[in-house]
């Protein structure tokens, strides 16, 4: 598609991939929407973008069907959805907080299929769309501590492939990113701590790229799935 036709909601824009696809599709000429569930970082990053902010967490079906909605009137339209809220929660098998457990999926697995079955609302009756789920190489093996991420990541996955089956007679290009490794505040917002930068690892600009790639292949063909990774990492 021609990123300057591009309508385009970005869950989760606020900080790392979700800003930084935001920021290089406004810069090829895109509009863009973003949404966040915390108001002054959702203020801050669509002040410095210049783009449409809405205030809202994916995982409650009131707030996703106002997102479509609201990010549909404002731009006169919605022809890309990318799917990038989510955050991770690690814990021994042994160990795992079924709250935080549950939380974790409801933004991860359910928040992602409520905005996209909103989108498709949207998408169906016009006969074209695209959705790009953020997912991770968490969700193509699994790892120690990693039971409730990795689950939820190859639940994305299924999901991806479920939908892409569903929707191509639509014209419709369903997606899938798998990041490594993004220095972002991932691991601050996953109860980590901070990590210095490493300037061999990969962050949210690789990730833009990739689904800025995409999106930009005529609408004739679509890559299904595509996975990052650092070239040499240390």
């Amino acid at each position: 598609m021609n990123l300057q036709d591009a309508k385009v909601l970005v869950t989760g824009g606020s900080t790392g991939i979700g800003y930084e696809t935001a920021h290089r599709l406004k810069l090829a000429g895109a509009q863009v929407c973003i949404t966040g569930r915390n108001p002054e970082k959702l203020f801050k990053a669509a002040t410095e973008l210049g783009v449409t902010r809405i205030l809202a967490d994916v995982s409650v079906e009131a707030d996703a069907i106002r997102s479509v909605q609201e990010a549909t009137a404002a731009m006169g339209g919605l022809n890309v959805l990318v799917n990038n809220a989510g955050y991770g929660h690690f814990s021994s098998l042994e160990s795992i907080d079924l709250q935080k457990f549950d939380a974790m999926w409801a933004t991860n697995v359910r928040g992602a299929m409520l905005m996209a079955r909103e989108a498709c609302k949207v998408f169906i009756p016009q006969e074209s769309g695209n959705i790009v789920n953020i997912s991770s190489t968490a969700g193509l093996s699994g790892f120690a501590m990693g039971t409730g991420y990795v689950a939820s990541k190859f639940a994305l996955k299924g999901m991806t492939e479920c939908w892409r089956a569903e929707l191509r007679k639509h014209n419709i290009r369903v997606m899938l990113v798998n990041p490594s490794e993004v220095q972002t505040d991932f691991y601050i917002n996953s109860g980590q701590g901070a990590r210095n930068f490493n300037p061999t690892k990969l962050d949210s600009t690789e990730i833009a790229h990739v689904i800025l790639a995409m999106l930009q292949m005529r609408d004739v063909g679509f890559l299904t799935e595509a996975t990052v990774f650092a070239t040499n990492p240390r």
